[in-house]
């Protein structure tokens, strides 16, 4: 696989991602309704909102949010209740208003623009964002912070919208230092996204290293999209297959040569075969 044919590949998957996350919401309405239910996880709710108008003019978005987002809900009402209440972003302020039961419920909400968040941005470097696109950047809490964090963490071709894919995927300071520790560069805002889409960790790079392998940012995004994991290098090094190249990693997972496939040829007689060989048994439908 060449770098054109990875980098096409970690692009595709990283648009696929970010779309079906909901990146690109049009999000030209500034109300709509919200619903929310209860999380297994301690201190966060599930909320959701939707609205808009005609075919092509939806949004909707459901993710877990923190209790104290909430201002003005009391929790410990269990019984059915009028509630009004506000969340407040750098973006500007999401004010709702509806019922609770249990901890569940639904409503309205009307989004005001913060009409400094903008120029705020803007003056960090990042200009483009619509009065519409607003309610996103507060959904989302693209905080002024933040932004001031990922400028300074020294991040290619960071704008408005990666900095939304940033907070969507999960990329922070922390995260970014960690993989730097590992022994990444990590400025590259694509594959930063695409890190955390696939599943490049800390842990996985340390992991690999561990077992003399340091591939660079594309092979690590194509290892965890063919599943070229920790546990199947060592699954080879059991059959003697003691340092395959990255490229043949990649093929043996793309062509399904696993440890039972060779296993299965060696039950049958077909011992001391290459990796090329394998993948081109594969490849011609030997089983």
């Amino acid at each position: 696989m060449n770098m054109r044919t990875r980098r096409r590949m970690v692009l595709y998957s990283l648009t696929a991602a970010v779309a079906g996350a909901g990146l690109l919401w049009p999000f030209q309405t500034q109300s709509g309704e919200w619903t929310l239910g209860s999380s297994e996880k301690q201190g966060k709710v599930q909320f959701s909102l939707q609205g808009g108008s005609g075919e092509h003019h939806r949004f909707n978005t459901s993710s877990e949010w923190n209790k104290a987002d909430f201002h003005g809900i009391d929790w410990s009402t269990a019984s059915k209740h009028d509630v009004h209440f506000t969340i407040e972003r750098d973006a500007g302020k999401l004010s709702c208003e509806g019922f609770l039961q249990g901890g569940e419920g639904a409503g309205l909400f009307q989004f005001d623009p913060n009409p400094r968040y903008r120029a705020e941005m803007a003056s960090l470097g990042f200009s483009g964002i619509t009065t519409e696109q607003q309610l996103a950047f507060a959904v989302h809490d693209v905080s002024l912070t933040f932004a001031r964090d990922m400028k300074a963490a020294g991040v290619d071709g960071l704008d408005a919208g990666k900095l939304m894919a940033f907070r969507i995927f999960h990329v922070d300071d922390a995260f970014i230092r960690q993989l730097r520790s590992a022994g990444l560069k990590a400025t590259d805002a694509d594959k930063l996204v695409a890190f955390r889409i696939h599943g490049v960790t800390p842990e996985f790079v340390q992991s690999l290293r561990s077992l003399g392998y340091t591939p660079d940012e594309d092979k690590l995004i194509a290892f965890r999209i063919h599943g070229v994991s920790p546990e199947f290098v060592q699954q080879l090094r059991g059959l003697g297959y003691r340092h395959p190249e990255s490229d043949e990693l990649i093929a043996m997972r793309i062509h399904g040569v696993t440890p039972e496939y060779i296993q299965n040829l060696r039950a049958r007689g077909m011992k001391e075969l290459t990796i090329n060989q394998l993948v081109s048994l594969r490849i011609h439908g030997i089983n």
